[in-house]
């Protein structure tokens, strides 16, 4: 059983949600405010959040800011909900970290269905393990499941080694590795071939990852980093 945690000031709303989500046989919480809401993610972890855009105390932006920032929830998929049909608050929201979008009014059926979507991807990974099966930062996933990562809703293909190193920097944030390094680990070879290689798949990856790739750093003279 998932649990829900819904994020909405309209009463009315979210009761029909939790009735709805129930039905399915989901395990739901609920919050009618941004502070409150964020305090109940930290203590519930839940397996989703649905998240009003519009809400007292800390709107739904910063909420999800807060969320993505914080290392205990930062992997729990977000689905934003919002009377605004504008296209640069979708936007906004999904930059954030929001998973999906959906605008109100919305058929049951629809949230049902788009929940039960991405659940999918989270839920047959144990809870504690979600953080190794899935590496964020900025606007990019990385699925080490499924070896797939996708850049502002986007996928991206990567080549096998591409994917690797990004994913041996990714999880390792902060922290500078040599070109020597790098081809040990992530290639697997010794520091006699050609470091050049490195150089030349940190270009590849920066050009794939668009702006995100500025989070891979040049450590002048010593090799690379990646920037939390």
């Amino acid at each position: 059983m998932a649990d829900i945690l819904i994020i909405d000031d309209e009463k009315d709303i979210v009761e029909t949600i939790e009735y709805n989500l129930k039905k399915e046989d989901f395990s739901v919480h609920k919050s009618f405010d941004g502070m409150n809401g964020l305090r109940l993610a930290k203590e519930i972890i839940p397996d989703l959040i649905l998240l009003d855009l519009m809400l007292p105390g800390m709107n739904g932006i910063e909420l999800c800011k807060a969320l993505k920032k914080n290392t205990s929830t930062s992997k729990i998929p977000v689905i934003m909900l919002t009377a605004k049909k504008q296209e640069v608050d979708k936007v906004v929201g999904l930059e954030v970290g929001a998973d999906d979008y959906i605008v109100k009014p919305f058929s049951m059926k629809e949230l049902i269905a788009r929940v039960k979507a991405i659940l999918r991807r989270y839920i047959s990974i144990p809870k504690g393990e979600k953080a190794k099966s899935m590496v964020m930062f900025s606007d990019v996933k990385m699925d080490l499941d499924r070896h797939e990562v996708i850049v502002k809703g986007k996928l991206v293909e990567l080549s096998a080694k591409e994917f690797k190193l990004l994913e041996f920097l990714a999880t390792n944030k902060n922290r500078m590795f040599s070109r020597e390094r790098l081809l040990d680990d992530v290639w697997g070879i010794t520091a006699e071939v050609e470091t050049r290689t490195v150089d030349v798949h940190i270009k590849r990856l920066r050009e794939k990852l668009g702006r995100s790739g500025d989070h891979i750093q040049t450590v002048r003279g010593f090799g690379y980093k990646f920037k939390d």
